[in-house]
């Protein structure tokens, strides 16, 4: 398999984790997301979404969309779950997921912050305002999710596909220097998820294209 990725791409964060939690072998082939290869003619050719990431299975099959590309590795890979057996407790993790990959992530991606400014002229403020809007909303959601039924991870004591959301949103609001001293239960995830080997393999830091 090989993952068309960017290193700070939250999304393309998302599936690095799953793939690592599920310990399957894949290939990172990166993406610049800033110098716009996504939109480039290669790119289109392999992936007419012109999004990150991709997956490519062996038979050079491509699947786009970060949710569906995990959705697709939990039915074809079984070993080492990403969704709970308990039907309630899968509903709940898929809420979770949506929260994030539906509610928040679409409006603070590049592309949205970006015409922002190109096309509303918002200034660097603005643009920090909006961010902090969205992130807080979806992250009071989650807070209380996980106040609810989160233990060492978003759903009880096992990594699923929530996880492999929120610890990339996460970081993304950090570096957008959003104040998370509200969310304790997200931060108390969030510290243990960092702990393990799949997750800081999964990091921006660690990824081939971030700068050295």
């Amino acid at each position: 398999m090989k993952l068309y990725t960017y290193f700070r791409s939250s999304a393309a964060y998302r599936v690095r984790i799953a793939l690592n939690l599920k310990g399957i072998k894949h290939t990172l082939e990166p993406v610049n997301l800033l110098q716009g290869e996504q939109k480039s003619e290669a790119y289109l050719g392999l992936n007419p979404q012109g999004l990150l990431p991709a997956l490519a299975l062996d038979d050079g099959t491509l699947i786009a969309q970060s949710v569906a590309i995990m959705e697709y590795l939990e039915e074809c890979f079984p070993k080492s779950p990403l969704l709970p057996t308990d039907s309630l407790a899968r509903a709940r993790v898929r809420s979770l997921v949506n929260n994030i990959a539906c509610d928040i992530h679409p409006l603070n991606n590049i592309s949205i912050l970006g015409y922002l400014k190109s096309e509303f002229e918002a200034d660097k403020d603005q643009v920090q305002a909006w961010y902090h809007h969205w992130i807080e909303r979806g992250f009071e959601a989650t807070e209380s999710a996980l106040a609810n039924h989160g233990g060492l991870f978003c759903e009880g004591d096992m990594p699923s596909l929530a996880d492999c959301c929120l610890i990339p949103q996460v970081f993304n609001a950090q570096r957008f220097k959003v104040s998370m001293d509200r969310y304790p239960n997200i931060m108390r995830v969030t510290g243990h998820c960092n702990t393990l080997d799949a997750f800081i393999k999964a990091q921006p830091a660690h990824q081939p294209d971030a700068p050295q």
